[in-house]
């Protein structure tokens, strides 16, 4: 920057010639140096406070249009988890194969706390233990008044309970929107639906996800957006299911029994029908697991599909219909079962020590022989009757959709000898559940095909590997009405329903595995009905039981679990549309007083 002097000499004398004052020329020059400076200033503070101005302007326009937002959306309070996080809340609602609801979501709030903006903590923590009595009163002064500044309070509240919150004024006390599970039939399936709990919690939101049962096993399917809200049907039929549960836990009841378990499944398409475990729970308040005692005598412990247990001689019909397949006997095949018989040096006894002589393959099970059936198992041999029990799913898991199903592995032998081959045949040795064995008869009820049980519905029959022939499964089925109507299950009889099975009375054995019980048995009847047309295997298996009315106690199978199947029959039957059958002794009676 060039600067001009004050008094530039040409100038001073110039007028020093003239007779000027040359400090006059100074002070001019002065006076219009300080307007250029006082310029120059003006124009850059005039430029500042432009820029200043449209600042403010761009500020103000964005709060507003800021307030103007917020003013206009709901309320909302802060997440209780990591940013960005997403929460699937939605579920999809379960039905049964009528299309009735077993599980669907309801709209709810959650209760927590923020500490730091209560106005009276303790008159806070007094007035919600009077709300909710599972909560102590001490507890909630010591977090309220802590240095905690988030807690939850509550996971899930009724509208009655968040109106009472409410009514307390305190504005520490916050609600948050929730979709909880609810399962409006309560105790009713309550195993095959297991429940389902929060995942990952949010305030405004929660993950619901599966804990059990089938809610856990297909978790992944009944969260995913994609079906866009349709319900996962099942193949379990609710009214059944009903009856199922009322009819078994009244005979759980009368017969004295800690436990008890059925399994009603379609033998064609594996589909089952009504699946029940006794004692059992409210899926809305699932129990959590026991952390001492035994597992098995847990209420959340399914016995029909995790009970692992000897179903005695409900085996017997494997072994005689194997023996019918291979050709080794027929129904009218006469069969020793007199004694002594003994195998790897232990005598085969029969129960309260019958000697029934020779009896026919049929007759050996009408009667339960087991030293009959013992002597068939030795003729087919143990490399084949393990070929034939696997077929039949007895060696692996029941792949059902329910991860309890995992827990069912069958208890096999260590060494398959020629005494196990003999005691497997009448279903000591070996044991299952009674799901597995309701799956081995449903192949007895089909035509000779292993079927894969199921809960979710089917629109056609399965077309499993074949096990046995068709005659041979007829053969074994005509065998199993006889059971019913000369045999061992004569109280198994229904009016209208030719039902064909097989008792099945097994010693409990001792919890160290010293041996067995002699007053403890798990008493079992499977059966297919109806036998002419066979639609259904149904398995009945009662824990303990103990049938009083006599001068003896009686525990076998005939007393207990028949009964108990006959009941259950006659009530679903109608249910699942089959139309009883009219003897032919009824039919005359009918002609004759419809003509009256």
């Amino acid at each position: 920057m060039i600067r001009t002097p004050l008094r530039p000499l040409a100038r001073i004398l110039e007028a020093r010639e003239r007779g000027e004052n040359p400090d006059a020329i100074e002070r001019e020059n002065l006076r219009l140096r300080h307007e250029e400076m006082r310029d120059r200033l003006r124009q850059r503070a005039e430029s500042r406070l432009l820029v200043m101005a449209v600042m403010f302007f761009c500020g103000f326009l964005v709060v507003g249009a800021r307030m103007g937002v917020l003013a206009a959306s709901e309320a909302s309070e802060p997440r209780a988890y990591a940013g960005g996080a997403s929460i699937r809340a939605s579920r999809s609602d379960i039905v049964d194969r009528q299309g009735r609801l077993l599980a669907t979501n309801m709209s709810t709030h959650s209760l927590y706390a923020h500490p730091h903006q209560m106005i009276d903590p303790t008159r806070a923590a007094r007035e919600l233990a009077q709300i909710f009595p599972d909560l102590k009163e001490a507890d909630l002064i010591e977090d309220f008044t802590g240095k905690r500044k988030f807690l939850w309070v509550k996971r899930k509240i009724s509208p009655e309970q968040m109106q009472q919150v409410h009514d307390i004024g305190e504005p520490g006390l916050l609600f948050g929107p929730r979709e909880m599970r609810l399962y409006p039939n309560g105790r009713l399936a309550a195993h095959v639906l297991g429940g389902a709990r929060f995942g990952r919690e949010g305030v405004n939101a929660a993950e619901l996800v599966g804990t059990a049962g089938i809610e856990k096993h297909l978790d992944e399917l009944l969260r995913d957006p994609a079906r866009g809200g349709a319900p996962l049907e099942l193949s379990i039929d609710l009214s059944v299911q009903a009856v199922a549960e009322e009819v078994m836990e009244g005979g759980m009841k009368l017969l004295n029994a800690k436990g008890a378990a059925s399994v009603l499944m379609d033998v064609h398409t594996g589909e089952i029908i009504s699946i029940v475990s006794l004692p059992d729970f409210d899926p809305n308040d699932r129990p959590r697991p026991p952390v001492t005692g035994r597992q098995s005598d847990s209420p959340i412990f399914n016995r029909a599909v995790q009970g692992v247990y000897e179903l005695g001689s409900t085996f017997k019909i494997f072994a005689a219909a194997q023996a019918m397949e291979l050709g080794l006997a027929a129904p009218e095949t006469m069969i020793d079962a007199n004694p002594p018989f003994v195998v790897g040096g232990h005598r085969i006894g029969e129960f309260h020590n019958k000697n029934y002589g020779d009896l026919t393959l049929e007759e050996v099970i009408i009667n339960s022989s087991n030293r009959g059936t013992g002597r068939v198992a030795l003729q087919i041999g143990k490399e084949r009757q393990q070929q034939f029990l696997r077929s039949l799913g007895l060696f692996d898991p029941v792949p059902l959709e329910m991860v309890e199903a995992r827990g069912g592995q069958p208890l096999l032998p260590r060494d398959w000898t020629d005494l196990s081959t003999v005691t497997i045949s009448y279903g000591h040795g070996l044991s299952t559940t009674p799901l597995h064995l309701a799956a081995a008869y449903a192949a007895l009820g089909n035509g000779g095909r292993a079927v894969r049980p199921t809960l979710l519905r089917q629109s056609a029959p399965q077309q499993g590997a074949r096990v046995m022939s068709e005659r041979t499964a007829r053969n074994a089925l005509d065998m199993l009405r006889k059971v019913v109507t000369e045999g061992t299950a004569s109280m198994g009889d229904v009016p209208g329903y030719s039902v064909g099975g097989k008792t099945g009375t097994a010693d409990k054995p001792k919890e160290n595995g010293g041996g067995y019980y002699e007053d403890k048995v798990i008493a079992t009847f499977a059966s297919v009905f109806p036998t002419n047309n066979p639609r259904y295997a149904l398995v009945v298996t009662l824990d303990e039981p103990v049938e009083t009315s006599g001068s003896e106690p009686r525990r076998t199978a005939g007393w207990t679990a028949v009964p108990v199947a006959s009941t259950l029959i006659s009530r679903i039957a109608p249910l699942l549309g089959l139309r009883p059958e009219v003897e032919q002794g009824q039919a005359e009676r009918v002609l004759r007083v419809s003509s009256q």
